[in-house]
């Protein structure tokens, strides 16, 4: 008996082993999602919603030791108008006004996979995020293009469908202080909010195995 139990523990833990990747694995994606701003109020006041779509895509690598390290690029964009604000009260003018966040992260990260057919990953890292606003009839310095640090959490999981092909939902929380409220006509700066971070869910394509 006790020989029969060593020879099943042998051939299983044979079996595990092969089914995990020997080798780098590198895949593409790209993926489509919301996004929900931290800075709620500001985001209405000018857009008239503080969640919009967001649209990215990028590369990971997939090691033997089930770590992974991603990079991804989006992009936000919605145009509302400029407003004036009065005690919180907010005062359209009639301006168009185009608002755009493109953070470029960089995450890492370890993936749960013990050969099942779902995946489930957890990570965390940093990124780039670019703001910009820009009107019309903006005067001198009235436009805004900058980029902050920001830092964000991330939990989902993966689903292959074929060989090459995977799917995966995501949700991710990133802060990325002190980015709004500098210029003394920010509707952030009315509504005291700074962080340009925000929660984002959203499902991917994975090209690769």
């Amino acid at each position: 008996m006790r020989t029969a139990c060593i020879a099943a523990m042998c051939l299983l833990s044979s079996a595990v082993a092969q089914a995990q990747p020997t080798q780098i694995r590198v895949r593409g994606f790209a993926d489509i999602g919301s996004t929900t701003f931290n800075a709620g109020e500001s985001f209405a006041a000018v857009l008239g919603r503080d969640v919009g779509a967001v649209f990215g895509g990028g590369g990971d690598a997939v090691f033997p030791q089930r770590v992974f390290v991603s990079v991804r690029a989006s992009r936000f964009r919605r145009t509302g108008e400029r407003v004036f604000l009065f005690e919180r009260e907010r005062f359209g003018l009639g301006i168009p006004t185009t608002v755009t966040v493109t953070p470029l992260e960089l995450t890492g990260g370890y993936r749960f996979d013990y050969g099942w057919r779902v995946v489930p990953y957890a990570g965390g890292g940093i990124g780039s995020h670019h703001y910009t606003e820009t009107s019309q009839f903006a005067g001198g310095g009235e436009d805004v293009a900058r980029p902050f640090l920001g830092y964000h959490l991330m939990v989902g999981y993966e689903i292959r469908i074929a060989r090459w092909i995977g799917t995966a939902a995501e949700a991710q929380w990133a802060t990325v202080p002190d980015a709004l409220g500098a210029d003394a006509n920010s509707a952030a700066r009315e509504f005291d909010e700074s962080n340009l971070g925000g929660t984002t869910v959203r499902v991917k394509l994975i090209i690769g195995r």
